[in-house]
């Protein structure tokens, strides 16, 4: 059970990493080996690429979570605070002028 754990996630990620063109070759190759009839050949392509794109999808969103968490716990500026920290500043500065 851990092994195939193991497969799909990893299978998961090949995915996502892969070009359209390459999961529209790898799934032709498979449908001809398996001699899939045309329609299902198709609907077989046209699976494994919207699985592609979901499994880049969720590859990029825990990427994404991952580093805001570690940023967090490093206690770095974002952008948004770096623009509230540079309004502020503008402001003293007009209201220094007057």
């Amino acid at each position: 059970m851990k092994e195939m754990l193991k497969k799909t996630l990893l299978t998961g990620i090949g995915l996502a990493v892969m070009t359209k063109d390459k999961v529209e070759q790898l799934a032709k190759k498979i449908a001809e080996e398996a001699k899939l009839p045309e329609e299902e050949g198709r609907k077989f392509v046209a699976d494994l690429q919207k699985k592609s794109e979901e499994a880049r999808k969720n590859l990029e969103k825990k990427i994404e979570d991952t580093v805001k968490k570690y940023l967090e716990k490093l206690d770095v500026a974002t952008k948004k605070d770096l623009k509230e920290i540079k309004d502020r500043l503008e402001k003293m500065e007009k209201e220094n002028d007057l």
